[in-house]
Formats: structure tokens, C-alpha cells, sequence
């Protein structure tokens, strides 16, 4: 499954969520597997948009055929786009589908990994971060993509707030002396996204 992560500053927010909303013309578009996404908690104006496509090959297509029709209506609402693409390693959690209308809050996290620890690197997500993950309250689901080479995308969604600020409290420090996280990874990026129901297609 293909990831698409797209992250831009709003400059027009009611403009921006009317055209979010047009998005559902995505529905009946060959290998299209659904969209969410929502406003980052920490910076002021600056949304986040996650797309998902059984392939990259179908992905190309719709980018040629029908996407600058759907994205007209946006067309001035935001400033710097950064989009990027991913390729679904593994899910967080058995049985990863890209809906989100349950969740509340989204967890993302963008990393590049040191090229000789990327072995090691997605060993530990998936024998340490993804079993501690799965096992908290308030975890929906999650999916741990890769960008060629050493970049890397991990997307959670929980419940509520409440249960991601609990879980990032008393696990994430001892979950990263564990797993040797320092070691691995070269830098890392993230946010806590409010989810917008209204986006979700």
C-alpha cells in the first residue's frame, strides 16, 4: 500500500476546509484506499493530509487523470506543501485499514535511520515499538511505512488524547533505551494531529 503524506501551512482556513471536504470526489477512483487527516495540536495553521493507495502504479494514474480537477479548489488556501510518498512496510497492530472516523487524535512520525542501522532500526518496530504500541488503551491502529532508502513514516490513531499523552508519558523513554532508538536514527520529526471527521473520505 502506497502512503501519502502531505503537510502545508493554511493561510485561508475556512477556504482550505470547504476544499478539504471536495476530496470525496476521490471515492471511485481506481486503487484509492481512503483519506484523513486533520490540524497539527503544536503549530498554529499548519495541516496534515494522509492519502492511501493499493499501489504506486494507480497512485501515478489518478495523479494524472483527476487530481489537479480535485485539487482546484484549494488552490490558494495553503503555502508550502511537503509531500511525500511511502510504501507500507508492516502494520502497528493487526490489520491496518485508513479509516478514521473513530479516531480523535493522529500520531506521526517522520524519521531517517542511519543507513547501516536500518536492519536494525525496523527489527526493533516491529519486536518493541509495535507490540508496546498495540498494547496501549486508546490505540486504534497504525502502519509503519518506508521512502527509499533510509526515511521512514510511522502513523498511529487513538481514541482520545488523553490516552496518547498517557502512553507517550510512561513508555516512550524506556521504549527508546530499549530498543536502541539513539543508535538508529539520524533525526526525527513528528506531531499530534486534532483528527477533522469532515475530512475523511
Amino acid at each position: 500500500m502506497l502512503v501519502k503524506w502531505m503537510r502545508c501551512t493554511v493561510v485561508d482556513r475556512r477556504g482550505f476546509e470547504r476544499a478539504q471536504r471536495k476530496w470525496a470526489g476521490l471515492l471511485g477512483e481506481p486503487g484509492f484506499r481512503g483519506q484523513g487527516g486533520g490540524w497539527s495540536r503544536s503549530r498554529e495553521g499548519v495541516a496534515h493530509v494522509f492519502g492511501f493507495w493499493e499501489t504506486r502504479a494507480l497512485y501515478d494514474s489518478f495523479m494524472a487523470r483527476s487530481h489537479d480537477r480535485l485539487a482546484a479548489a484549494q488552490t490558494g488556501t495553503y503555502r508550502d506543501p511537503r509531500i511525500r510518498l511511502f510504501e507500507r512496510t508492516h502494520d502497528v497492530k493487526v490489520g491496518f485499514t485508513p479509516r478514521f472516523g473513530d479516531a480523535d487524535v493522529l500520531r506521526v512520525a517522520h524519521l531517517r535511520v542511519r543507513p547501516d542501522r536500518v536492519e536494525n532500526f525496523t527489527l526493533m518496530q516491529e519486536k518493541v515499538w509495535n507490540p508496546a504500541m498495540a498494547g496501549s488503551p486508546g490505540m486504534l491502529r497504525g502502519i509503519f511505512a518506508q521512502a527509499p532508502g533510509d526515511e521512514f513514516l510511522v502513523l498511529s490513531m487513538w481514541d482520545s488524547a488523553a490516552e496518547h499523552g498517557k502512553y507517550r508519558i510512561e513508555r516512550i523513554e524506556r521504549l527508546g533505551l530499549r530498543a536502541q532508538t539513539a543508535s538508529d536514527v539520524a533525526a526525527m520529526a513528528g506531531d499530534v494531529i486534532n483528527a477533522e471527521q469532515g475530512w475523511s473520505v
